[in-house]
């Protein structure tokens, strides 16, 4: 089985964000399979391969490249394109488009049936993120009331849907990295995510939402956003509560309605099994193999599957009207 290089621009810094800690756990999960390292390629840093470094190597058939930043792909899919690459897709929406050589794997179904519309020819497969096992439900008191992660949350929730909320309950709002996530979601009795407004703004898709699904796998009752990956696996009815739901009144109305009841948010750990790290492994290793066996035949066979360029839609375009037009005037003839 060929050895993985993770590329991450940096490791810590300004590059630390939830996009590179699911990187680099999925790059943890594929050490338990196979050799894999972590290269760098904006930022040096010591115990790391870098990039360019590494590109002098003569012989690197036994290498699968896995980019993943979203804005430095187009680059890095040019740079690597005599080598082995695999795109591991987090959100979707970026304007580029990938040749049929390079593979996909996606943490959402979401971003999956994005690359099916967008890359028909490619190979693309389906690697949820993990949710760790700290994150679950330790039935304790609940002392907070609402939980909010200031960070990608609309102005809405910011700027109204708090101070309202804070006029008559305990809200709490997270400003900085918390050390203990699992214990603060197990204080909690609801968590409102609402990152449609964010990722709107950044032209690309919410690509997993951890944060929700940590919550709910904690017993907190979640009130979120339903964009992107999050429709994966959020509910509204069923397993949560969909936020900005027509007024500031409607939520108040029905935050408090689970404040004060005593439903219980606990889901079965069934759930949760898809997304925790036995599963992952599991389908990871099964992608892993197919990956090693597409590499061995690309060596020797070049793609002839016509790709949908925007100049061949053109001409199926034409194509199609022409045959509608055959079909009406000549079919009698």
């Amino acid at each position: 089985m060929r050895k993985l290089y993770f590329l991450v621009p940096g490791t810590d810094g300004k590059f630390a964000c939830g996009g590179l800690w699911a990187e680099l756990k999925t790059f943890k999960l594929a050490q338990q399979i196979c050799h894999a390292e972590v290269v760098t390629y904006r930022q040096r840093e010591v115990g790391k391969l870098f990039l360019d470094e590494l590109l002098k190597e003569k012989n690197l058939d036994d290498v699968i490249f896995v980019i993943s930043w979203g804005f430095d792909i187009a680059k890095l899919a040019a740079k690597l394109k005599q080598h082995n690459v695999v795109y591991h897709a987090h959100s979707a929406g970026y304007k580029f488009s990938l040749p049929a050589s390079i593979p996909i794997i996606t943490v959402s179904r979401n971003t999956l049936g994005y690359w099916g519309q967008k890359s028909p020819n490619s190979l693309i497969y389906y690697l949820p993120n993990e949710i760790s096992p700290e994150f679950k439900n330790l039935y304790i008191e609940r002392d907070i009331d609402v939980l909010v992660q200031a960070r990608k949350s609309s102005q809405y929730l910011i700027k109204q849907l708090i101070p309202a909320l804070k006029e008559k309950c305990q809200v709490e709002v997270v400003n900085s990295y918390v050390e203990d996530l699992p214990g603060l979601f197990n204080r909690a009795k609801v968590y409102l995510y609402d990152s449609a407004e964010y990722w709107a703004q950044q032209n690309v898709s919410e690509g997993f939402g951890l944060q929700p699904m940590e919550a709910l796998a904690c017993g907190c009752q979640v009130f979120s956003s339903v964009n992107g990956g999050l429709a994966d696996y959020l509910d509204p009815g069923f397993n949560c509560h969909k936020i900005s739901g027509y007024s500031q009144e409607y939520d108040v109305q029905r935050i408090f309605k689970v404040i004060n009841s005593s439903m219980s948010a606990s889901l079965s750990e069934d759930f949760f099994v898809e997304y925790r790290m036995e599963t992952i492994l599991k389908r990871l290793q099964v992608i892993l193999g197919e990956l090693n066996e597409f590499f061995d035949h690309k060596k020797y066979h070049a793609s002839n599957i016509p790709s949908l360029t925007k100049r061949r839609l053109v001409k199926l375009f034409i194509n199609r009207i022409y045959g509608k037009f055959q079909k009406k005037y000549f079919q009698g003839l």
